[in-house]
């Protein structure tokens, strides 16, 4: 009979069970979220010192120094403080408007970072900022002399 109801085991699927494809893309995107936050997190971990007035600025030439004695430009490991120079002179041979960034942990001896900061100008760079945590102006503790403490006789 014409256009009558078959029970035939020959006929095709025609319902698409989705449960293992959500279940695959899920397994995927946990690996991706686990990968990504490894690929990510290869710098130095930095204790950065706290400002208020910190903020993120435009990072053009990244410089990063660790208490342990690493140093890192534009997150590549470089050998030592010395290799700065060239690297800064070939970057602003690129860029005249070049802009540094020094990011030093709050261990790093302040005569290295200055010495950072020469190799900077001898190379020419003249927009130099200093990386920082941000943090409200109400959490930094109160510097400078203050009240002499009480004497007792």
């Amino acid at each position: 009979m014409a256009g009558g109801a078959s029970n035939d085991a020959d006929d095709a699927i025609t319902g698409i069970n989705v449960t293992p494809l959500v279940d695959v893309t899920l397994v995927l995107l946990i690996i991706f979220m686990v990968t990504a936050k490894i690929i990510v997190s290869q710098s130095i971990p930095l204790d950065l010192p706290k400002a208020a007035t910190g903020a993120e600025i435009q990072v053009i030439f990244s410089i990063v120094l660790g208490a342990n004695g690493s140093v890192q430009v534009d997150s590549a490991n470089v050998a030592n403080d010395e290799a700065i120079l060239a690297l800064a002179h070939a970057a602003h041979e690129k860029n005249n408007e070049l802009r540094a960034v020094i990011k030093a942990d709050a261990a790093v001896p302040h005569g290295r970072v200055i010495h950072v900061l020469d190799l900077l100008k001898q190379a020419g760079v003249a927009k130099i900022a200093f990386g920082v945590t941000p943090v409200s102006p109400t959490l930094i503790p109160a510097t400078g002399p203050g009240p002499a403490p009480p004497t007792t006789k």
